[in-house]
């Protein structure tokens, strides 16, 4: 019995030890300039795209920024901040049958009525539940409809997942759980040609703009994040 007991103090340790280590950077971290964009107990930082507040439905739970699908108000979000030369790093989890996406270089503007008008996608996917799951170039990792991810190190439905997005001076790379998914240069003309053979062909501002928000988005279905960092690169 105190064997059993000892165990469950341990457990109960560690779950508040990993908890109290959620969305927080290191001494290591700051000194290389990393900043959060998710303080893990409110929605500071962020606000619905062309609006000045956030939606009722985006709600901090357990230290996750979570889309509860029973709210009405909702819509995408993105940061306050807009960045250039970057390096993202966050963890997302997905529920079953669920789509999202983490959508960069967004420019906020009333002419343009989604993010994904203008920026383009990290694919957030449970890729076995979703219909997008069987178009190629539209599964968890890919640059959305645009690059297919070369594996798919993707974890199972409700585990967390970790993604990074490092864009240094028109380089840009994918990755998703520690494996690089994707790496393309943009703005060149290969790049021009690549926008020309997909679905935003007929946007001409999308993947135009060198600076812009990160956005969280709103697909209608329930997603989590954490643990939302950035490092603007010189």
């Amino acid at each position: 019995m105190k064997k059993t007991f000892a165990i469950i103090a341990i457990l109960i340790s560690f779950s508040g030890f990993a908890q109290n280590h959620l969305n927080k950077l290191s001494v290591k971290e700051k000194a290389a300039g990393w900043k959060l964009l998710f303080d893990g107990v409110s929605t500071n930082g962020w606000h619905t795209y062309n609006k000045n507040t956030i939606g009722k439905a985006w709600k901090v739970e357990a230290g996750a920024l979570c889309f509860d699908t029973t709210q009405k108000d909702g819509g995408d979000i993105v940061t306050e901040k807009s960045f250039s030369n970057f390096h993202l790093k966050l963890q997302w989890k997905v529920a079953k049958n669920a789509n999202s996406g983490i959508i960069f270089y967004v420019n906020e503007d009333a002419k343009y009525d989604h993010p994904w008008r203008t920026g383009m996608e990290m694919q957030v996917l449970d890729n076995d539940g979703h219909p997008d799951g069987k178009i190629i170039k539209h599964r968890a990792g890919d640059l959305y409809d645009l690059v297919k991810s070369s594996s798919e190190p993707v974890k199972p439905v409700g585990e967390w997942n970790d993604a990074e997005i490092i864009s240094d001076k028109g380089k840009l790379k994918l990755i998703l759980n520690g494996v690089t998914v994707v790496e393309t240069t943009l703005w060149n003309e290969a790049w021009t040609k690549l926008i020309a053979g997909s679905k935003f062909k007929n946007m001409p501002d999308f993947g135009t703009f060198k600076s812009g928000k990160i956005s969280l988005q709103d697909h209608g279905d329930v997603v989590c994040f954490r643990n939302i960092k950035v490092k603007e690169l010189n």
